[in-house]
């Protein structure tokens, strides 16, 4: 340590004990803790830099008033403290060099760049805000390029997949699943809060609950609707959930995923996961003629670049589209 900040340190802590212990007893403390200090090199901490907690707590706090969603919330959370802990640097001194360190190390851990560049849109998200809120004085990603990746063509369920996955499945429950996913778009955490009460078989709609809590209306076609009302006719529970596990527990988005999994395993249908029914949905009703503004309200989405990276179009669409408006 530096003389000068010895003297500091030996001076605050002279007036700490001031009133607990006596001149003599002071005196001793100080000189036995001044001899045991000599050796080595010590640094005082400006405490005022140490405020990388605070920071993150004031921008979670703001994406929870714009209601974005406690899964984002958390993502959020989660890769800005991955940060922090790797690179051990004060919110204001935090530069670009320490942001490129952190992504190039996770990179050789075996990480993906489609993941390197998701962590990259949180940090210039994050720091973006300090920004404008006046919070920091540079922003140490404005000069953070996009990761480029390879992205990959997303699969479809055929109709002959969608078949064989309602004659495969062992219960009317998990064909009637299949029907909803594959009509609604819905994802699998909003298929799950609906209650029977929310369906309205009438008029072939249910309102559902999407992120950041907004609602929206989604829709059904005639034979999910047959599928659905023979299922719950068949139940004797009492329980107002649409979908229901064992007992009259309400089924849980694991649970779905699971018996999907199994689903695809016996039918031989390749990577069944929910998420692939709703893009299956998206691109048939594009492919259908429906604007793509309409396909993102039943989505729910509030970016039609959302809604585009659902939709999967192969070659045949875009010779067909260019045929037709050449």
């Amino acid at each position: 340590m530096p003389i000068e900040g010895k003297v500091t340190l030996l001076g605050e802590m002279e007036r700490e004990l001031s009133d607990k212990l006596t001149a003599a007893d002071i005196a001793t403390v100080l000189s036995v803790l001044s001899d045991k200090l000599s050796p080595y090199h010590v640094e005082l901490v400006d405490n005022s830099e140490a405020d990388c907690d605070d920071l993150l707590d004031a921008y979670l706090s703001a994406l929870s008033v714009e209601g974005r969603s406690e899964k984002t919330i958390e993502h959020y959370k989660y890769v800005i403290g991955k940060l922090y802990v790797a690179v051990k640097t004060p919110t204001r001194k935090m530069t670009v060099y320490h942001i490129r360190r952190f992504l190039a190390d996770e990179k050789a851990r075996g990480i993906s760049d489609r993941t390197l560049d998701g962590f990259r849109q949180v940090f210039s998200a994050y720091f973006n805000w300090l920004m404008r809120e006046g919070l920091i004085d540079a922003n140490p990603c404005a000069n953070l390029g996009a990761i480029k990746y390879t992205k990959k063509q997303k699969d479809l369920y055929s109709d002959v997949d969608i078949e064989r996955l309602k004659f495969g499945c062992k219960t009317l429950r998990d064909r009637t699943i299949v029907c909803f996913l594959k009509s609604t778009g819905c994802r699998i955490s909003e298929m799950t809060q609906l209650n029977r009460d929310d369906i309205d078989m009438k008029s072939l709609e249910c309102k559902v609950l999407g992120k950041g809590d907004k609602e929206r209306t989604v829709f059904i076609d005639q034979v999910t609707a047959a599928t659905l009302q023979a299922y719950l006719d068949s139940r004797t529970d009492s329980s107002p959930a649409l979908f229901v596990g064992k007992g009259t527990d309400r089924m849980k988005p694991g649970g779905v995923r699971r018996m999907l999994r199994d689903l695809g395993t016996r039918t031989h249908v390749t990577h069944v996961h929910p998420h692939k029914f709703r893009r299956t949905t998206a691109t048939n009703l594009i492919r259908r003629g429906m604007p793509v503004q309409e396909v993102a309200a039943i989505l729910g989405h509030d970016k039609l670049d959302t809604t585009m990276q659902y939709v999967v179009l192969d070659k045949t669409d875009i010779k067909s589209a260019y045929r037709k408006y050449a």
